[in-house]
């Protein structure tokens, strides 16, 4: 991740439009959080510690909040733009948050002397190196307390040329139905892929292969990782401390 990247997601309007783009590029978005809300084996009423690293605009941070009504959360993102907005989102349930606007890749510095039971991120550590997600990673699991939980939803590649060259027609052909004409970003297949090629390039995106994910997700000190859910080219992966 580069400081561009960050700056990137503070945009104006980046920010007012993020939840629709979100919505019109993936549209299993809503499905992976419910897949890890799933795999956490937490009482609905238990009071507990979670981290969203990248919590943008607070889509994760609410469906937790909403699903666990006692448990606490604690926000990570670098862009303060997103951080107000996620605020506006919640609402009173904003109150059940700390926010810490910041580089989780010093999530270490960020939550100092702090331990809690799941670390969850959606959409964000794609941007990430390799060696930057390993470190990430680790210190997430010193964050979780034994038997606490890390579940990361995120893009991934096919890992071969022609699948994924396939795979990003089913994807692009899918966003051009989604926006119908509404949107000029979106009225065909050569402006859907000219719209992602500059958005990727600026955002200095990093997707991998979900076995590399796993590994990375191993080398960090998770040795319980493993794929709850895969579709295309995104993943739900991770596992229990």
């Amino acid at each position: 991740m580069s400081k561009e990247t960050i700056q990137a997601y503070d945009l104006p309007a980046r920010v007012a439009s993020y939840d629709a783009d979100m919505a019109l590029m993936h549209p299993n978005r809503s499905r992976m959080v419910e897949i890890a809300l799933e795999v956490v084996p937490f009482d609905a009423k238990a009071a507990f510690t979670v981290v969203d690293l990248g919590a943008g605009t607070g889509y994760f941070t609410q469906a937790v909040l909403r699903r666990f009504p006692n448990c606490r959360v604690i926000a990570v993102d670098g862009a303060p733009s997103m951080v107000e907005l996620a605020k506006t989102r919640l609402g009173a349930e904003a109150s059940r948050v700390e926010f810490r606007v910041g580089d989780f890749r010093e999530l270490s510095r960020l939550i100092p002397n702090e331990q809690g039971e799941f670390v969850f991120s959606s959409y964000a550590l794609h941007h990430l190196t390799p060696e930057e997600k390993t470190g990430v990673v680790r210190d997430a699991l010193s964050f979780l307390k034994p038997g606490g939980w890390f579940l990361n939803a995120d893009v991934v590649t096919a890992g071969h040329e022609r699948t994924e060259a396939r795979i990003q027609d089913v994807r692009i052909q899918g966003i051009v139905q989604r926006a119908s004409g509404r949107d000029e970003r979106f009225q065909d297949t050569v402006s859907v892929r000219t719209f992602l090629d500059d958005l990727e390039a600026r955002d200095h995106d990093k997707p991998l292969p979900v076995t590399e994910e796993l590994r990375i997700l191993k080398q960090g000190g998770l040795a319980s990782a493993t794929v709850f859910w895969l579709e295309y080219r995104e993943a739900v992966t991770g596992g229990v401390k």
